[in-house]
């Protein structure tokens, strides 16, 4: 947070309003403008953000939602609080996308949307998964919590969707503590997830209004402060995370046999929301995992990336198991999580890669590694 994100957070500490008012209409409508969609709704994280979009468009128990397993849990979480079952599909090897040929085969008269994600920060395939949902007469809903900033044949993620869903918990180039954004082109959706939202005290006398009963959860204006004010330098946040990024490629180049990062054809800018380093094939779950503890004992915070959905004791209860998705599996069973956030040092991230490579070593990948 830099001095005038403090100054921000300080003017609305010490203004008559701290809840929603104002600061929130403003954040929504810069948000909006920044994408080029034509409204926003600020809401409380973006598992809220989801939950909204999927009953305003009226998915509830009965109903299918297709989506990745290899996606964060909170977010996709939303489809079984909304009591419609999560349809799980495998993923592109290289970029971790949802895969729509995989996702087609899924797709039955129960399916009402497909959540894609931009995982990690790489773009989905949009123009076929548009192409998907538009065939089939489904929804299709953009995930675009770890993605801010990347692009799509030249397009911002965020803009692809019928709704798209943001967030700004930590550790996202926009960090407000908690808080997150839908954006969408359509007026009725917008209405719909602002009613559904909150109601605002001038509209407690309206008839039309308050037969709809809402959430009560809108963004206060000290969260769409700091929103805004880190907004405002939205360039200067991706620049200073993308020269991060760059000196991680510098020492990571030197760490042989593991999958380098991919960047797919039509993906024209990648922001990537965590530095990922993919393990070869000669690393198994168990030696990822006893690197993983390694670097912690260096008290570097790495972490596994991720564990897969379908392997969680939630949706065991929908019968999913280990087994049933290979490349997810594949993937994160191999995959580190590094830190990675504006403010390290070239020094800081040798450092840390080459503790990873000691690692490697000492669970017995070889000295192939250097």
């Amino acid at each position: 947070m830099n001095v005038t994100d403090l100054a921000a957070v300080d003017a609305v500490l010490r203004s008559p309003r701290i809840s929603s008012g104002e600061l929130v209409e403003a954040f929504e409508d810069a948000f909006a403008a920044y994408l080029g969609r034509k409204y926003a709704v600020a809401v409380p994280s973006g598992t809220i953000g989801m939950l909204l979009c999927l009953e305003m468009l009226g998915i509830g128990p009965g109903d299918e939602v297709i989506a990745s397993s290899f996606s964060f849990r909170e977010t996709a979480h939303a489809i079984s609080v909304c009591g419609a079952r999560p349809v799980f599909s495998d993923i592109d090897y290289w970029s971790g996308t949802l895969s729509p040929a995989k996702a087609e085969p899924l797709i039955t008269d129960r399916t009402k949307a497909i959540i894609a994600g931009n995982t990690n920060g790489h773009p989905a395939p949009w123009s076929e998964l548009r192409d998907l949902a538009k065939t089939h007469g489904i929804a299709l809903i953009e995930d675009s919590t770890e993605a801010i900033g990347s692009t799509y044949k030249n397009a911002l993620v965020g803009t692809f969707g019928d709704c798209s869903v943001f967030d700004f918990s930590q550790p996202m180039p926009i960090t407000c503590g908690e808080g997150g954004m839908i954006v969408t082109d359509d007026i009725d959706l917008a209405v719909a997830l602002r009613r559904r939202r909150s109601h605002a005290l001038k509209d407690r006398g309206s008839v039309v209004i308050t037969t709809t009963a809402p959430y009560q959860a809108a963004m206060s204006d000290l969260t769409a402060a700091l929103g805004l004010s880190q907004l405002r330098r939205i360039d200067e946040i991706l620049a200073k995370r993308k020269e991060v990024e760059d000196f991680y490629l510098k020492y990571v180049s030197t760490f042989e046999g593991i999958k380098p990062p991919y960047i797919a054809p039509d993906v024209t800018e990648v922001h990537w929301f965590l530095y990922v380093v993919h393990l070869g094939t000669r690393f198994s779950k168990s030696s990822r995992d006893a690197i993983v503890e390694d670097l912690k004992v260096e008290q570097v915070e790495a972490a596994a990336y991720s564990a897969p959905l379908h392997t969680q004791r939630h949706y065991f209860d929908l019968g999913y198991r280990r087994g049933d998705f290979f490349v997810t599996e594949k993937v994160a069973d191999r995959a580190i999580a590094l830190p990675f956030h504006a403010h390290l040092a070239e020094d800081q991230i040798a450092f840390l890669v080459e503790t990873m490579k000691d690692a490697s070593i000492n669970v017995g990948a070889g000295s192939a590694i250097y």
